[in-house]
């Protein structure tokens, strides 16, 4: 049997880097504000294969209930 040789992580920080003028947390409200992560479940992903699919599918949906509702 062969075994795997073994590695090291050098988790240092490498001098090059220079976060001291950097601001903890500085655009997330921004990145909060604009990103929606939704997961679809794997039949619906099925049938709506991108995010067009599924925008399209939900505004038609939005439409019809509106206009049911009035």
């Amino acid at each position: 049997m062969s075994q795997e040789p073994e590695t090291t992580v050098n988790d240092e920080m490498r001098s090059e880097y220079d976060f001291s003028g950097g601001v903890r947390g500085r655009y997330f409200e921004a990145y909060k504000q604009s990103t929606n992560i939704i997961v679809l479940e794997p039949d619906v992903a099925e049938v709506f294969q991108d995010s067009a699919a599924v925008n399209e599918a939900l505004r038609l949906l939005t439409k019809i209930a509106k206009s049911t509702a009035a």
